[in-house]
């Protein structure tokens, strides 16, 4: 898919794209998450872009938003007041905000983690304490990929992922439910080549 083909496609109303990925980034790579978030930002209109607030890959990407329009920029957080003085975004949503309860779908979703399912349990139950909270940023990452009653799922997903482990951690659990549930992905295997086509 071609940077003038994602565009046409989800430059519209309502659409909701992903762009976020790892923690670690390399160096070299900083300054193109930042011309990625700042290119599709300036390219589009309509489009709003979702991120969790992490360091790293997201602050990057939201970073290049922010510097054209955080209007469009939304942050979902595992809860109230995460990396609040980091987060620029116009639209915060935390989990403390949501039902979790209600949600059977996004609980059911988290728990293909399997590493997370007791975690999960526990937190949605309201037993809340410093391991059950992990379980907060993988409900957080699930919402972020298919939303709530509420809360609009993805239409598609951008990610900086660590190629030599890829579709780990939080962000691989995040790419495979946007894979599970037919919202389609890429990396920066694709989305490199897009910075190259708009300097040529």
């Amino acid at each position: 898919m071609t940077l003038t083909q994602f565009i046409e496609r989800y430059d519209i109303e309502d659409a909701v794209v992903l762009l976020e990925g790892k923690r670690i980034v390399k160096e070299e790579d900083k300054e193109k998450l930042f011309a990625l978030g700042k290119l599709l930002a300036a390219r589009t209109v309509k489009m709003t872009f979702r991120s969790g607030n992490a360091s790293g890959a997201d602050k990057f990407f939201s970073d290049g938003v922010n510097s054209v329009d955080n209007k469009r920029l939304q942050v979902i957080t595992p809860y109230f007041g995460h990396r609040q003085v980091e987060n620029q975004a116009y639209d915060t949503i935390s989990l403390d905000d949501i039902d979790i309860v209600s949600e059977s779908e996004v609980v059911y979703q988290s728990k293909s983690n399997k590493k997370m399912g007791k975690l999960i349990d526990q937190f949605v139950s309201g037993d809340k304490n410093r391991n059950s909270i992990k379980a907060a940023y993988i409900l957080r990452d699930t919402i972020k990929a298919i939303g709530t009653d509420d809360i609009k799922a993805a239409s598609f997903g951008i990610f900086y992922d660590d190629l030599d482990k890829a579709l780990s951690g939080g962000t691989g659990h995040t790419m495979k439910i946007c894979q599970q549930n037919n919202i389609p992905i890429i990396d920066q295997r694709v989305w490199f080549g897009w910075l190259v086509d708009v300097e040529e």
